[in-house]
């Protein structure tokens, strides 16, 4: 049968091949995405874990150094500055921080790569200045998140206050001395958070891959019915029909695995190009792993055979029917009703802790989805065939009722991506809601008893450094209720001309540097600079799910557009016989995918709006509105262009009408 199989498969005729290649050409694009959305989680773990030392944890035993954290800014750009101070016997533990060779000694300073070409191209009073002492070495990438992280490693000697001082406050960016055995450390928040970001994102890509691929095996199903029929008829088992099946899906699904892995390993330099958590990938963050690998090219040829095997019921039970075409019994409202269960379910989701739960919840509605799809399609089309006013519409209407899970799998890529383009329209923040913080005032935090002493310093270091600033003092509140375990503290206002540069405010906080130990100075959009990095990566996350889930629609209704050519083309040249116009089958073409994606692609964007709900908390954004508006266009101009190439081979098919045999 395998042999059987193989040479059927070889021997399809130009058209069949042509399928086939088809078939190939959307297993290649899903394993490829597929990949790319795991290396996604991957990447992500990759960057926590070279993080992790930033963030230490309290020896319990004997310590070798003590840490401390904190971030600087230069030309708008986040600078790490971390301070160690090795104690006694550090040296003879061997114990460093990743990326450095060894420990670094009191006065010295390592830097990353893109700090110290930073470094080289300013000049001394806009960075240089504020890291005094020798450099002693370059960070090695596996202690940095991404090639162009700026990163400064400080060496400090165990009295000196920028390690002795309790901060004034702590964040998950600034933490305060830490007496630490190691250089292990934990995960910090931020990556934690895009991690989960990452998980939703992924769900709302792999679901309209796995019904892509899985619609793939689906491809020329009619062909395919009508040849297996006939085996059936003279003879075959139905264990031989499936056999047959499964082995001409998996072969073409196999190989096609393989040239999806190509095709990711060789698009690896460009994904890394991608800035989020604000920079590139090292292109190695973007390899899934071995097992991952392993995994996708045994699970989408499994996936593809599967999908073949389960539209064979009918040519098991009745070959008779499938080969004189009967029109099969209509679908259940039954998918309806999953469909609302679906969507009920997401406000109670909505409450729930656990990614994982959500995760479940937003796949389930996607399938829920993708199941009532063709049910909507098979009323959409006794509607349209009972108010049709010409033969194109008769046409397109009972084509949809006797086959609505074809012309569900021409549109069920957009309309998916409407589900998508709903989801995240809503969740795509505004940067407008953060406001318009200043960046030319600059603050300097100093404990209360000290204030007048530290901005009459800051006074003296501008004048010195030249530059022009009004430095005030801000007093702590009376109001009672502060701690005792917290050192009470009070602001140094620097403000500079509001039409200073960039290169101004630079030089000002080099001027700043070291005026309280293990503080430095920050601006007001210093303060939410992180949130409009999140803001911005919410949306650049927001174009790249979007992004690929359009290449997977619009690549599917290419594909199933053609497809669907290729099964009724002896269908096509009957009606061209009996004297149909090819302008009237294309125009019924036409109404088949557009009526359909119309209700479909609408219904599927509300959706996606409704489960956003319980996670919003503002109206719908600008930015959002545009993406939903984006995805409209989009969408119908890329079903239509579409439907415009496939218009040559249903003029290729068609040409000789005489009916020919497969």
């Amino acid at each position: 049968m395998l042999s059987l199989s193989w040479r059927l498969l070889r021997g399809a005729g130009r058209h069949g091949m042509l399928g086939t290649v088809l078939t190939a050409a959307a297993v290649t694009v899903s394993t490829a995405l597929l990949l790319f959305t795991i290396a996604g989680n991957v990447a992500f773990l990759a960057r926590a874990d070279r993080e992790a030392w930033r963030h230490p944890v309290e020896a319990s035993g004997g310590a070798v150094a003590i840490q401390a954290v904190a971030q600087d800014f230069v030309e708008d750009e986040i600078i790490t500055v971390v301070t160690i101070a090795p104690l006694d016997g550090a040296e003879r533990s061997g114990v460093h921080p990743p990326g450095l060779t060894r420990m670094p000694r009191p006065g010295e300073v390592w830097l990353s790569p893109a700090l110290a070409e930073l470094a080289r191209r300013l000049p001394d009073e806009r960075l240089a200045g504020r890291f005094p002492g020798t450099v002693a070495g370059t960070i090695g990438d596996e202690a940095l998140v991404h090639p162009d992280e700026l990163v400064a490693v400080v060496g400090r000697a165990p009295d000196d206050p920028a390690v002795t001082r309790k901060p004034l406050y702590a964040s998950s960016t600034v933490i305060g001395p830490t007496r630490v055995a190691d250089f292990t450390g934990r995960h910090g928040e931020m990556l934690l958070g895009y991690r989960i970001l990452t998980v939703i994102a992924s769900v709302l890509m792999v679901v309209p891959l796995l019904v892509f691929g899985g619609a793939a095996a689906r491809l020329t199903v009619a062909r395919r019915d009508q040849r297996l029929a006939a085996l059936r008829l003279v003879g075959a088992t139905p264990g031989q029909v499936v056999l047959m099946t499964v082995a001409e899906a998996m072969i073409v699904a196999a190989g096609a695995a393989v040239l999806g892995l190509v095709l990711y390993v060789a698009s690896m330099p460009l994904v890394a190009r991608i800035e989020l958590a604000g920079g590139p990938w090292f292109v190695s963050d973007l390899w899934p792993g071995l097992l991952p690998v392993a995994g996708v090219l045994l699970a989408v040829p499994l996936l593809v055979g599967v999908s073949a095997v389960v539209g064979l019921r009918r040519v098991v039970i009745s070959p008779l029917g499938v080969a004189k075409r009967e029109t099969p019994p209509g679908m259940r409202v039954i998918r309806l009703v999953a469909l609302f269960a679906a969507l009920a379910v997401v406000p109670l989701a909505s409450r729930s802790t656990s990614v994982t739960v959500v995760a479940v919840v937003l796949a389930l509605a996607f399938l829920a989805l993708n199941l009532t799809g063709p049910w909507v399609v098979s009323v959409i089309g006794r509607i349209t065939a009972r108010v049709a006013r010409g033969p194109a519409a008769l046409l397109a209407g009972r084509r949809l009722v006797d086959d609505p899970r074809s012309a569900w799998r021409t549109i069920a890529g957009v309309a998916l991506t409407g589900f998508i383009a709903g989801f995240t329209g809503l969740l795509t923040p505004s940067g407008g809601m953060l406001g318009s913080p200043s960046s030319t005032d600059l603050i300097v935090l100093a404990p209360a008893e000290q204030v007048r002493a530290v901005a009459d310093e800051a006074r003296a270091r501008l004048a010195r450094a030249g530059v022009e600033a009004e430095v005030r003092v801000r007093e702590p509140r009376a109001d009672g209720r502060a701690r005792a375990d917290v050192p009470q503290r009070a602001r140094v206002i620097v403000e500079l001309p509001k039409t200073a540069d960039t290169a101004q405010v630079d030089t000002a906080r080099t001027a700043l540097a070291g005026l309280v130990p293990g503080h430095v100075a920050t601006s007001p959009m210093d303060e939410q600079r992180a949130a409009f990095v999140l803001f911005a990566d919410l949306r650049t996350g927001t174009l790249i799910v979007l992004g690929a889930s359009f290449l997977v629609a619009i690549v599917s209704a290419g594909i199933t557009a053609s497809s669907s050519v290729l099964d009724r083309r002896q269908t096509y040249a009957l009606l061209r016989l009996a004297g149909t116009p090819l302008e009237v089958l294309d125009r019924a073409r036409r109404i088949e995918t557009l009526v359909p994606l119309a209700v479909m692609g609408g219904g599927s964007l509300l959706a996606g709006m409704f489960c956003a709900l319980p996670f919003v908390f503002a109206t719908l954004s600008a930015g959002g509105a545009a993406i939903l508006l984006v995805t409209i266009a989009v969408g119908f101009g890329g079903v239509i262009a579409a439907d415009a190439l496939s218009r040559p081979l249903l003029r290729a098919v068609t040409r000789n009408p005489a009916p020919r045999p497969d």
